[in-house]
């Protein structure tokens, strides 16, 4: 089994939703079965049907989450050997050179990804281009316009 890397935030993430489907979600899914089968006829009733189509989704969500977190490789940035060199986890400012925009991206695990928060995942195109480069280096990202080219302005670490 391959190990999933993951930012400590993303571990604990999980790990939230993962207690909050066992000790709240999954409890009420029961609680609404018990209460439609309460109603008499099953074949035609469809409180109950929802409620075991919700709680085959909670199920399938917290084995998902128990198989990510018994797999995941948690990195802190703490104990990485950094140097200056863009690293999972790291904090990259860029320059796109056609356009002369500026972003800020974190490079995160693929269970944290979200571009609207600038958390890109590490298997994404941009962060493979990004990966050992340092600050002043320019990375070729094959975008579905044509290559960019972007400039590294800063590394940070949190």
């Amino acid at each position: 089994m391959s190990t999933i890397p993951l930012t400590k935030r993303g571990a604990d993430q999980l790990r939230d939703e993962l207690q909050r489907l066992k000790s709240v979600e999954r409890p009420a899914v029961i609680r609404a079965i018990v209460e439609a089968r309460a109603q008499g006829d099953l074949s035609e009733n469809a409180e109950y049907d929802a409620a075991k189509e919700k709680q085959a989704f909670i199920e399938g969500r917290i084995a998902e989450l128990e198989s990510k977190l018994s797999s995941a490789q948690i990195i802190d940035l703490k104990s990485v050997d950094k140097d200056g060199r863009v690293v999972f986890g790291a904090i990259i400012d860029l320059k796109d050179l056609h356009s002369s925009n500026k972003v800020t991206y974190q490079i995160v695990g693929d269970d944290e990804a979200n571009l609207e928060h600038s958390l890109i995942s590490v298997s994404s195109p941009i962060a493979r281009a990004l990966i050992g480069k340092f600050k002043g280096d320019v990375a070729e990202v094959q975008a579905p316009s044509g290559v960019r080219k972007y400039e590294i302005i800063a590394v940070h670490y949190e």
